[in-house]
C-alpha cells in the first residue's frame, strides 16, 4: 500500500478551505513585512549563502549551500566578528537541486573547531547572514521548543514569571463568561446523551481545538525525548527545575510535568464505563464552528462540542498510556497505574470496535483528522503495552501484525499522526523486551535502514533535506524533523557518526539552509518566522497581540497551496519555496504541537552532543 501523506490539520475540501477563508476576512491585509520582503529577495537572487542561522556546533558538521550558476569550484572564507578570515576553502559544485530549482554549490568548514559569535561565510562576493559556533548553541532552543507546550495550555492561566507578560493570560476554556468552557461539554447531536469534563490539554495549533490523535504523537514524542535522554545519562537537562512549567520542584522530571498535562486530558477523552462503547475515545473538541481570527482562549465565546469515538483515537490513548504507565513509574506510581489501567481498557475497547473510523467530512470547526486504515496504531499500541508489561497477549498483537515483518513502518515522507506504525518500531528497537534476539536484531536494522534512505535523501540534495524532492506537504517542517529523529536513534543504535550529523545538519535546514534562507524557527535567526498562523499570537492581525515566542516551528512550504494567501502570493513557486511568512497563510504558516514536539525532541538531542 503506497504511503499516506499526512492529511492537513486544518479542515479539507473546497468548502472547508472557503470558511477558513472566510474568517480571515475581518483581519486587516496583510502588510508587507521585512521577512516577506526578504523572503522574496532570498528567492529571487542570483547567488546567496545559506547557512544556519542561528550557528554551528564545535565538533558537528557545518556545511551551508550556496545558490550559484557557476560551473568550477569557488572559494570561501570564514570570518570572524572582527571580519578576520577564520578559514577558507573552496566549494563542491552540486548542481540542480530539483525540489528549489536551484543550481547549488556545497561548502564545509566542519574541519574548524574555533568558538565565537558573529561568524558570517562569504562567497563570490555574497555573504551570509551571522552565525556562532559554540557548544551551547542548542540549549535555549530545546527550553524554549518545550515552553510553547505550556503557553499551548488549555484550563490553566499562563503565567508572565514562565511565558514572558506578553504571552500571561486568564485560563482559557474553564467557563468564565463568555466562555463556555471544557468542564461540561456536550457531544454532537446523536453522538451521546452526556457531557463531560475534558479540560486541560494542549490546544492544537493556530486553533483552539483539541484532538486525540495529533495530541496522542506529541505526547509520544515529549516522554520519548526524555526515555532517549535517559538511555543515554543525559536525562538531567529535562529534570525537575530545567523548564519553564509551573510544576517545578515537585521531584518529577520537568518535560514529564508538561507531558502529564495532556495525558490528563487524553484520559478525560475516554468513555467511562456504563456508556456505550466505554474504553474508547472520543475524536476531538473544538468549537461549534471555527474560531475567529484572533481570538484569545478566555474569550472564546462559542459552544464546544465533543466528537464521535474513534479507534485511532482509542489506540492512541492506549499507546501513550501504556508509554506514560512505563516512564512515569519511578517519578508517580499512582499515576503510572491510572495510564496503565486506561491504557488495558482503551486496549480491550478497540479491538471490540475496530473499525470506527474519523471521517474526513467531520471538518466544520476543526480538522476532521480523519483516518482509514487503523492497523498502524494497533500495532503500536500494542508495541506499547508490551514494552511496558511482557504480556504474552500483548506480544502476539505485534507479532502478527503486518506492520512488524513489513517495510512501510518508515516510509520516504516519514511518520506522522496517521502513519504511527514506526513509532511502535522506534519502541520496540530501544526499549527492553522479551522478543527473541534475532527479531529485535531485525527490528534495529529496519531503524537504521529507514535513516541511510534519509541520509540518501539528503544527499541528493543541495539544501540536505530528509525527504523526497515532492515531499513537501502540509507540515512538511514537522516530516523534517521525525525523519531526523529516525536518524538520531539510527546514532544511538550504532554509534555511527554519519547518524549524528545527519541528524544535527536537519536542524541547518530549519534554521535556515533552504531554498528562502528563512528560519522556520520563531525567534532564532535573522530572519526567522514570526507570523505564525494562531488565535493568540497574532500580532500581524492585531497589534495588541504578541507574534509567537521564540521556538515555535512554522508548518513549511506546502507545494499543494492549500489557502487563498498562499493561492494568491505563491502561484508558481517551486515546492521547496512554496512558504509565505504570513497569518493568513495556514497551509504553510501554522504552528501546531505535532511539528514542535520533534523540533523540542531534536533540540535535546543536538543539544547533548554540544
Amino acid at each position: 500500500m503506497p504511503a499516506r501523506l499526512p492529511r492537513p490539520r486544518g479542515a479539507r475540501g473546497a468548502a472547508a478551505l472557503l470558511a477558513a477563508a472566510l474568517l480571515l476576512i475581518a483581519a486587516p491585509a496583510a502588510p508587507a513585512t521585512p521577512a516577506n520582503s526578504a523572503a522574496a529577495a532570498a528567492a529571487a537572487a542570483p547567488s546567496a549563502v545559506q547557512v544556519n542561522q542561528l550557528g554551528y556546533l564545535p565538533s558537528g558538521p557545518k556545511r551551508a549551500t550556496v545558490v550559484t550558476t557557476a560551473t568550477t569550484a569557488l572559494p570561501w572564507q570564514l570570518r570572524n566578528a572582527t571580519g578576520a578570515v577564520a578559514a577558507s576553502g573552496t566549494t563542491t559544485v552540486h548542481g540542480a537541486d530539483t525540489a528549489s530549482g536551484d543550481t547549488t554549490h556545497l561548502v564545509d568548514f566542519s574541519s574548524y573547531q574555533g568558538t565565537g559569535t558573529g561568524y558570517t561565510l562569504t562567497v563570490d562576493g555574497r555573504t551570509s547572514h551571522p552565525f556562532d559556533i559554540r557548544a551551547d548553541l542548542y540549549d535555549g532552543l530545546r527550553s524554549d521548543a518545550l515552553s510553547f507546550f505550556y503557553q499551548q495550555r488549555s484550563g490553566i492561566p499562563i503565567q508572565a514569571s514562565l511565558a514572558g507578560a506578553a504571552y500571561a493570560r486568564p485560563a482559557g476554556h474553564l467557563g468564565i463568561a463568555p466562555n463556555k468552557g471544557d468542564t461540561s461539554v456536550p457531544c454532537q447531536t446523536g453522538v451521546c446523551d452526556y457531557s463531560r469534563d475534558v479540560r486541560g490539554g494542549w490546544y492544537d495549533a493556530g486553533d483552539q481545538g483539541k484532538y486525540v490523535v495529533n495530541g496522542g504523537i506529541a505526547v509520544w514524542q515529549t516522554v520519548n525525548s526524555f526515555e532517549r535522554a535517559k538511555r543515554s545519562g543525559h536525562q538531567a537537562a529535562l529534570g525537575d527545575a530545567t523548564l519553564r512549567v509551573p510544576e517545578r520542584g515537585n521531584r518529577v522530571p520537568d518535560v514529564l510535568d508538561e507531558a502529564r498535562w495532556e495525558l490528563e486530558f487524553l484520559m478525560r477523552m475516554q468513555i467511562p464505563e456504563g456508556k456505550p462503547r466505554a474504553g474508547m475515545a472520543f475524536h476531538k473538541i473544538h468549537d461549534a464552528q471555527w474560531t475567529g481570527l484572533p481570538t484569545r482562549p478566555e474569550q472564546d465565546s462559542q459552544p464546544r462540542e465533543l466528537h464521535a469515538p474513534s479507534t485511532a483515537a482509542t489506540l492512541n490513548l492506549a499507546a501513550v498510556a501504556a508509554q506514560c504507565a512505563r516512564v512515569f513509574a519511578p517519578y508517580d506510581k499512582a499515576f503510572a497505574a491510572r495510564c496503565l489501567a486506561s491504557a488495558r481498557r482503551a486496549w480491550s475497547a478497540a479491538k471490540a470496535d475496530p473499525n470506527v473510523l474519523a471521517p474526513d467530512s467531520d471538518g466544520t470547526g476543526g480538522g476532521a483528522y480523519g483516518d482509514t486504515r487503523v492497523d498502524d496504531e494497533f500495532y503500536w499500541a500494542a508495541a506499547e503495552l508490551y514494552a511496558t508489561t511482557g504480556e504474552s497477549a500483548y506480544r502476539d498483537a505485534v507479532t502478527s501484525s503486518p506492520f512488524h515483518t513489513s517495510a512501510d513502518a518508515f516510509t520516504p515522507l516519514g511518520f506522522a499522526w496517521p502513519d504511527t506504525a514506526a513509532l511502535g518500531r522506534i519502541t520496540l528497537a530501544t526499549v527492553p523486551n522479551g522478543l527473541p534476539a534475532d527479531d529485535r536484531a531485525r527490528i534495529r536494522a529496519s531503524v537504521v535502514s529507514a535513516a541511510d534512505g534519509y541520509l540518501d535523501a539528503m544527499a541528493r540534495q543541495g539544501y540536505a533535506v530528509p525527504l523526497p524532492e515532492d515531499g513537501y506537504v502540509w507540515g512538511s517542517n514537522g516530516q523534517v524533523a521525525n525523519n531526523a529523529s529516525v536518524i538520531a536513534v539510527a546514532y544511538e543504535l550504532t554509534g555511527h557518526r554519519r547518524y549524528r550529523d545527519g541528524a544535527l545538519e536537519t536542524l541547518d535546514y530549519l534554521l535556515g539552509r533552504n531554498a528562502l534562507g528563512q528560519s522556520y524557527v520563531s525567534g532564532y535567526g535573522e530572519q526567522a518566522s514570526h507570523n505564525q498562523h494562531h488565535r493568540f499570537w497574532a500580532h500581524q492581525a492585531d497589534a495588541s497581540l504578541p507574534n509567537p515566542p521564540a521556538g515555535a516551528l512554522a508548518g513549511g512550504p506546502d507545494s499543494a497551496l492549500q489557502d487563498p494567501v498562499a493561492q494568491e502570493k505563491l502561484p508558481g513557486c517551486a515546492a521547496a519555496k512554496c512558504y509565505i511568512d504570513d497569518i493568513g497563510s495556514y497551509s504553510t504558516n501554522e504552528v501546531a504541537i505535532n511539528w514542535n514536539a520533534p523540533l523540542a525532541w531534536l533540540a535535546a538531542f543536538a543539544a547533548e552532543r554540544g
